[in-house]
């Protein structure tokens, strides 16, 4: 009876697969500046390593590490583990690390050197100095959804929670060794490029490629993949891709995360009336709180259309995770769920970057200092 119920629940898991993409810093072991150029031995052996789990990033200070589709968030947890412990190990064979994180914190857009290859050369000439300037790593998290305006519906009504994501992933206080006054500055920086922030309020799988269609058409882009909002259809699989959080630098937040949006996304698809009346409303009052959490991280409130007042960014997570429960639990990632409440008792990422950077100003009284354990601890935490 017991082995049934247990097979019974492993097949409900491999419903609504989840990978996740993690953007990273490679920087020098020693100072923890970020390199300007890669060494081409160095991604040579990263690739012979990771194989096609890695790929590198429009800037060659970046690096990017996807695992494959799974079906519970503990498999998905082992292999990110094993990803970040094959990237530390070959890193430090030619004396360099990695830090995950939103923004570097010294880090100087001016200086870097963006990597040779057709698509990116095609982006940078598009954007200009606003690529030059997107030297930021973030998180995305892919769920299936094999059905396209399935995905369109859900990524229409997911809208109102999606500042929660960017609350709890807050990982980039800190810009051009600067104090930025935000708890997460990346999206900041990377709502200059165009087609970013949140999606339009589209009703159908059509409308959406009606508009991805009319830009292909007038050479605007060259496919729908140029679309970064923080949360699209994927081009290359049958997913809707999350892509509002920073690059976490703990794994446990990242998979956390994970499992929270993988969650809601199942919460949605047995719902179909939830938010199905959203309206330009709600998609205005969903920006506004996209930059308090943005601003606050999660010390911050929300703004409530129907209780018409703030809601506290703990109580909404924390009302986020009792509505979430069950589906949770049919997926195998409660556990998951569970730690969102040690982001919110213990901080963010950023929470400990400006913890430690508080306290080394104060015990040095030199802010460079200050900025080097920060970047010290960040090395650290990555590769854990």
């Amino acid at each position: 009876m017991n082995a049934g119920k247990d097979a019974m629940s492993e097949a409900r898991t491999e419903d609504y697969r989840i990978g996740i993409e993690e953007e990273y810093f490679i920087v020098e072991s020693e100072t923890k500046s970020a390199l300007r150029r890669v060494p081409p031995a160095f991604m040579g052996k990263v690739r012979d390593s990771l194989g096609k789990a890695v790929s590198g990033e429009l800037l060659q200070s970046q690096i990017e590490v996807m695992t494959r589709p799974h079906g519970s968030a503990a498999d998905a947890r082992r292999e990110l583990h094993g990803l970040r412990r094959s990237l530390a190990e070959v890193s430090e064979g030619f004396d360099l690390a990695f830090i995950a994180a939103g923004t570097h914190p010294t880090a100087s857009w001016q200086t870097g050197k963006r990597t040779p290859t057709q698509r990116y050369d095609g982006v940078m000439h598009d954007l200009q100095m606003l690529g030059e300037r997107n030297m930021l790593c973030g998180m995305h998290v892919h769920v299936e959804l094999p059905d396209a305006d399935q995905r369109i519906d859900v990524m229409r009504r997911i809208l109102p929670y999606l500042p929660v994501f960017v609350a709890l992933s807050t990982s980039s206080p800190f810009w051009e060794s600067k104090r930025t006054g935000l708890m997460g500055y990346r999206l900041a920086a990377y709502d200059e490029l165009p087609r970013t922030g949140l999606p339009e309020l589209f009703e159908s799988a059509k409308d959406y490629r009606d508009y991805v269609d009319a830009l292909v058409a007038a050479r605007a882009i060259r496919d729908s993949s140029y679309v970064w909002w923080t949360i699209r259809p994927s081009e290359k699989h049958p997913t809707l891709e999350l892509r509002a959080p920073d690059s976490c630098t703990r794994v446990e937040d990242s998979v956390a995360i994970a499992a929270l949006y993988r969650a809601l996304v199942r919460h949605l698809v047995r719902d179909p009336k939830l938010n199905a009346g959203i309206d330009a409303v709600d998609r205005a009052i969903a920006v506004e709180n996209k930059w308090r959490a943005q601003r606050y991280g999660i010390h911050g409130s929300f703004v409530d259309r129907r209780a018409r007042e703030a809601i506290p960014v703990a109580q909404a997570v924390e009302t986020l995770i009792d509505q979430l429960t069950d589906d949770a639990e049919a997926l195998g990632g409660r556990p998951e769920l569970d730690h969102l409440r040690t982001i919110i008792t213990g901080g963010t990422s950023a929470d400990i970057q400006i913890a430690v950077y508080q306290e080394a100003a104060h015990r040095t009284g030199n802010r460079n200092e200050a900025l080097n354990a920060v970047k010290t601890w960040l090395t650290h935490a990555s590769a854990q």
